[in-house]
């Protein structure tokens, strides 16, 4: 049985355009290209059997985000693998070691090569396999299908088809792209969160066609029937074009009537859709991107490094392959013993070409050894042990939602030290998707004490308590308001409650009716029934308890109300014409009273207003209006404005510290006006054509004049702890900071100034299409004329941007760009998007608003690859995972939006405020930690690999090796692997405490100071030092003296073991003085690897001479009782680390880089003995910014000093405020030579201090 008619039709009470407005022509015109280019799909509803059949077979709802699938596995597994030089090296030389010239077995050679490969694939697939999981719990969701005849049953998400009719219930996410036909309410309305799309938390209202309404039973399905033709998929949020031909008929179908997957429907009981588009054809996984390959930037250099040492490689082998040719050609018929008359192909003198070409093949698998296989498999060792801390990491943890932080992917370790720019979303990421009401100006007077979290870290940054800031803000606000001392301002002590979500005003003055003993009672009584009932939202009652919860259209508006709510003014109820608000009599008796909604003028970007005309019960007619100050005091009437000057007083401050502000205002209306104008405004709503929405503006300025300002709100749109404190270290690291975000531009721009990135003085350059000029040439609905004149807009906009940055040189105004995603869509094209990126890198803060996902994947490309420095995206939506993907480092932050920006992210964390920690400690740590690894890998590969070259000179290129098979397999797995997985994984050059401490400390990985060019050359060169030291000091040792009790001189055993044993005593003591933070695991690990050499050339050599070969009791026959053996073990370890001891105290002394100067602060205890000194050089420590609390301070004080050099000291003491309140601190740090710009001038000493 259908549901009764009279039950309240909500969309009765509103006038969004997109369910009333008339089509414009533009959407006319559009609508009549469907079955077009590009509007070719075809639905069938209720019948998605024939979308099985061609030409209609469209995609599954299937959905997968994974990287690889049991097919594609294998090849691109291996493809990311062989990616890599050096892998692409030894496959070749396993290659060759099944052939006769190799110097080596196969197997020596192709079982590291599978080890390497498999482990790294097997990280890959465990990786991947979690993606999996994550999509298979998604794709299992349950939605009610209709199967036939009027039934519906649930069924896996992965089920549904397009076609389908699906019953999505209360709180539950769109399973697809549903054309809605009805819903739960009688007139067809729903409420939409589109949180997952937009990161936006306000509802969306959604309307079915006239048409379909009455579909609201289950069994009305049995015979249903349509057509759909629309646009064919794509990626545009915000649009969509087709018909629903039904009963004959055609009617359009606009974006009011589409509800997008991974939204969720809200606040309506159910809705009926039929599927237009399913899995990856989705609008959400249109803006999806691919699951890239990230390769960190030391990693793809390590390939260049790898070239660099094929071609060193290639190069010896060559002059080795020419010297043995030569000497086979013309020396071999001398060599008598080698029977030159009875040769192979080998070293035949006749054939020495070929000879030399054979052994050029030999030469290149043995001298393999200076390109290292075993540094990938270290490197993966490490990583994963890296990311084993970064998971641990007890400071990352978050206890309320048992979050710790995850690092997804241990390849990209390194990155998280070389950022420079990072990309944030906003909701859910900068702010806890929460507002709540904590100050308001009422008639000249400020009231509530709440301390907002940028109020505590300016408190922090000016060395005062923030815990006393509620306390002092409101005595000094009442001795303001009340022109004395204070002693009027009654302190009552306030009752205790339980926190109200949405509420946090703190003061006796308003709180438990209070507000009534005011002097200025009565406008304060209008402020909270403007507050009551110039709104659009519904009360929702919990039957099981009673209480009233509201849903609006924004959370500020439910703020709002519920701030009405906690002073005495609740909003009960709302039916077809009116409000019921229940506010306190004339004897403080709570009564109800019922205002008539006469009209309601609605909010959008262009008004930046509200209003409703009411009726009260005394029949007086009142127009109640919010909004912008701006806008408000333009309409104030002469008698109006007498609050304005300490109400434009109280909205700066509360601008300054991060609030949202909106005036509120009010006029009474005589009867005959009102009639008047309700005439011309039922007029302008009733007319059909592209002039309504000008003629409604206009209709609406007639009558929104002559206000009445009562006061202002101010609504903290609550940031996540520590977002103020975690955005100024990470500008002090140098780091610049952009914000992408779905929200309204003024949204976005308060934001902006609550967490320090936007602030007073800073120049803002918007660019953006809501002008006249292009609201005219849109009315028009000529597509190519509006893309004309856009595209010529913003070039326009742009080229005025960078000329107003050039002419403006005063550092200490900056600029600030804010613009929308209408805007970016021309700005993003080939031809504009340099401009725009030139004018975003000038700008101290860039904000982009209305942007859709693809929008934030692609200006991440742009920063990307425009600057060609590295990129990190932040977000917690599914939103984000486009600009996630895209950035060189994705952090997905595990918070209320469900999981989607989590698995499309390299590093996972509970709270923006940690991400502070992940780059300037661990980022910072495992670059140093990578870069210096890699040097120092490269140092022990080419001082062991040499040797061999020398000994292949020392015998005339023959092929034969120095060292036994055994030695030379072990080297890099035994003998120097676990000092240098110590290195990568402990390793660190200050404490993490000392990092936070100087943030400055981090731009060394940005600046890639660690693995530069020459960095690397100098550790190879030490390499070749090390190796000439160690082949020539051992062999003219072994030269001099007797091996072997009959008096043998030392042959190819000794020397071997004694050249092997300096090298390995040689690249152990090096790794042990490039350390600067020693455990007892790096002592274990590098003198622990020594020992292991010494056991095993003991055990090695009691084997079986078969098997030990050359190393058959060399050690306890021969060089345990050499006093040259032990004497070369001692000198060339020395001589070969003396240059290097020589450069780091050379440097140290004349060149100190920053981490120097710390250690040797804190070596020498200056930051106990002598603490000022101490303050200063951290004050030192940080990059100049423009951005966070710093900045704001740095601004703040500018500002007041000015103006006492302006007014004299006479201004501080009339705004009353102390001249000495300033901390002496405080002047030091804001002009320290850091922040003037030392550090570009010697960037590679950032502190004065010299030890």
């Amino acid at each position: 049985m259908a549901r009764g008619k009279n039950r309240l039709r909500f969309s009765k009470l509103y006038t969004w355009a997109g369910c009333l407005r008339p089509q414009s022509p533009l959407e006319r015109q559009q609508s009549m290209s469907v079955g077009g280019p590009g509007f070719s799909r075809v639905v069938f509803c209720n019948n998605s059997a024939k979308h099985l059949q061609k030409p209609y077979r469209y995609k599954s709802n299937y959905v997968s985000t994974t990287k690889y699938n049991v097919v594609t596995f294998l090849p691109k597994a291996l493809f990311e693998q062989f990616r890599r030089v050096a892998n692409m090296y030894f496959l070749l030389a396993a290659i060759l070691a099944l052939t006769p010239v190799s110097p080596y077995s196969a197997a020596s050679l192709i079982a590291p090569l599978v080890f390497v490969v498999g482990v790294s694939m097997c990280k890959e697939a465990l990786e991947d396999w979690r993606r999996f999981i994550q999509d298979n719990e998604i794709n299992n969701r349950k939605v009610k299908i209709h199967v036939g005849e009027g039934k519906f049953e649930k069924r896996e998400w992965k089920k549904v088809k397009v076609g389908d009719i699906v019953k999505v219930e209360k709180d539950s996410f769109f399973p697809a792209d549903l054309l809605m036909l009805s819903s739960g309410f009688p007139d067809g309305v729903c409420y939409v969160e589109t949180m997952n799309l937009d990161g936006e938390t306000n509802l969306k209202l959604k309307k079915s066609l006239e048409r379909t309404v009455e579909l609201d039973e289950d069994h009305e399905f049995a015979t249903f029937e349509g057509k759909v033709r629309c646009e064919d998929p794509n990626s545009s949020l915000y649009t969509f074009i087709g018909n629903l031909e039904y009963h004959e008929e055609v009617l359009p179908v606009g974006p009011q009537q589409i509800l997008l997957r991974d939204s969720k429907l809200r606040n309506t009981p159910f809705i009926y859709g039929v599927v237009i588009f399913s899995g990856h054809e989705t609008k959400v996984m249109q803006n999806a991107t691919d699951p890239p390959s990230k390769r960190s930037r030391i990693e793809r250099k390590m390939d260049k490094i790898i070239y660099l040492l094929f071609l060193v490689l290639l190069f010896i082998s060559v002059v080795g392959s020419i010297a043995f040719a030569v000497r086979t050609k013309f020396n071999m018929p001398d060599w008598w013993y080698l029977r030159p008359r009875d040769t192979d192909m080998y070293y035949d003198p006749n054939q020495a070409f070929l000879s030399g070409l054979l052994h050029l093949i030999t030469a290149m698998i043995l001298y393999g050894y200076l390109i290292p296989i075993s540094l990938y498999v270290s490197i993966e060792v490490v990583k994963v042990l890296q990311a084993r801390f970064i998971n641990n990491d007890i400071q990352m943890y978050y206890p309320e939602t048992d979050q710790p932080a995850r690092a997804r992917t241990s390849n990209l370790n390194e990155e998280l030290g070389q950022i420079d720019t990072i990309l944030s979303d906003k909701t859910g990421t900068l702010t806890c998707n929460q507002m709540e009401f904590i100050k308001c100006s009422i008639a000249g007077t400020a009231y509530g004490r709440g301390v907002t979290e940028v109020e505590r870290a300016t408190a922090r940054r000016l060395g005062k308590d923030p815990r006393v800031l509620g306390d002092a803000s409101i005595v000094e606000e009442g001795e303001r308001s009340l022109g004395g001392d204070g002693s009027d301002v009654e302190m009552r002590p306030m009752s205790a409650k339980p926190h109200v979500k949405g509420f946090n005003l703190k003061d006796e003055r308003l709180q438990d009716g209070h507000w009534m003993d005011q002097p200025n009672a009565e406008e304060i009584r209008m402020f909270l029934r403007i507050l009551a009932v110039c709104h659009t939202a519904i009360p929702e009652v919990d039957e099981a308890t009673g209480t009233i919860t509201y849903e609006a259209e924004s959370p500020d508006e439910a703020s709002f109300v519920v701030a009405a709510r906690e002073l005495g003014f609740e909003f009960l109820r709302r039916n077809q014409s009116s409000v019921i608000v229940k506010e306190p009599g004339p004897n403080r008796v709570p009564v109800e009273r019922e205002y008539n909604i006469l009209n309601l003028l609605e909010f959008n970007s262009t008004r930046k207003r509200m209003s409703v005309v009411v009726r009260d019960e005394s029949g007086q007619i009142l127009l109640m209006c919010k909004g912008a100050d701006s806008i408000i005091y333009d309409r104030l009437g002469r008698n109006g404005k007498q609050y304005w000057n300490a109400t434009k007083a109280h909205l700066a401050k509360y601008g300054d510290a991060g609030l949202r502000t909106l005036a509120l205002s009010y006029r009474k209306l005589e009867e005959s006006e009102y009639e008047q104008w309700n005439a011309t405004f039922t007029k302008a709503k009733t007319t059909i054509g592209p002039d309504r929405d000008e003629l409604l503006d206009k209709a609406s300025d007639m009558v929104e004049k002559d206000l009445i300002l009562v006061g202002a709100t101010a609504v903290e749109d609550k940031l996540q702890k520590g977002v103020p404190e975690c955005i100024d270290r990470l500008a002090q690291a140098g780091l610049k900071i952009w914000v992408l975000t779905g929200d309204k531009q003024e949204t976005a721009i308060n934001i902006g100034f609550a967490c320090s990135l936007l602030r007073q003085g800073m120049h803002q350059i918007i660019v953006g299409l809501e002008t006249p000029e292009m609201r005219a040439i849109e009315e028009n609905g000529d597509k190519n004329q509006i893309a004309k004149a856009a595209r010529e807009s913003i070039t326009l906009q742009l080229a005025t941007g960078n000329h107003q940055i050039n002419l403006d040189t005063d550092d200490d105004n900056p600029h600030a760009l804010i613009i929308d995603g209408k805007s970016l869509m021309y700005a993003l094209e080939d031809g504009l998007k340099h401009e725009l990126l030139n004018l975003a890198t000038q700008c101290a803060s860039v904000i982009c608003c209305r942007v859709s996902p693809k929008q934030k994947a692609m200006i991440t490309r742009l920063v990307k690859e425009g600057t060609g420095k590295a990129t990190l995206g932040i977000g917690d939506g599914a939103n984000d995972v486009g600009m996630i993907q895209e950035a060189d480092i994705g952090v997905g932050i595990s918070g209320v939006e469900g999981m989607q920006a989590v698995m499309a992210s390299d590093f996972s964390i509970a709270q923006f405020r940690f991400l502070e920690r992940l780059l300037i400690v661990h980022g910072h740590w495992c670059y140093k930690r990578i870069a210096l690894m890699i040097v120092y890998f490269f140092y022990k590969n080419i001082t062991f690999g040499l040797t061999l070259f020398y000994y292949e000179a020392f015998t005339t290129f023959s092929g034969q090796t120095a060292y036994n098979d055994w030695y030379t397999s072990l080297f890099n797995v035994f003998f120097t692997s676990l000092p240098v997985i110590a290195l990568g994984v402990f390793e660190q050059d200050v404490s993490s405490r000392v990092c936070l401490q100087f943030p400055a400390l981090y731009q060394q990985g940005p600046r890639n100071m660690f693995f530069t060019w020459s960095r690397i050359l100098g550790w190879m060169a030490n390499g070749v030092y090390s190796s000439l030291v160690a082949f020539f000091f051992t062999t003219a040792a072994v030269e001099i003296e007797a091996y072997r009790k009959d008096g043998q001189l030392a042959g190819i055993e000794e020397l071997g073991a004694a050249m092997y044993t300096c090298v390995v005593w040689v690249v152990n003591v090096q790794v042990a003085m490039a350390l600067s933070y020693f455990t007892w695991i790096q002592h274990v690990f590098i003198w622990g690897s020594i020992a292991l050499w010494y056991v095993f050339l003991v055990a090695y050599g009691a084997i079986n001479p078969t098997q030990s070969t050359t190393a058959y009791k060399v050690f306890v026959e021969t060089l345990v009782d050499s006093p040259m053996y032990w004497f070369i073990t001692i000198l060339i370890p020395v001589v070969c680390v003396l240059p290097y001891a020589v450069y780091q105290a050379y440097q140290r002394m004349f060149h100190p880089m920053d981490h120097h100067l710390i250690q040797e602060i804190h070596y020498l205890q200056k930051h106990i003995t002598d603490p000022d000194m101490y303050k200063q050089e951290r004050t030192k420590a940080v990059e100049k910014t423009h951005q966070g609390v710093s900045s704001r301070v740095r601004a703040s004080l500018s500002m007041e000093l000015t103006k006492q050099r302006f007014y004299g000291d006479g201004h501080l003491q009339s705004t009353g405020e102390k001249q000495d309140s300033m901390p002496r601190h405080v002047d030091n740090r804001l002009e320290s030579p850091l922040i003037n710009g030392s550090l570009d001038k010697t960037p590679r000493n950032n502190f004065s201090y010299k030890v």
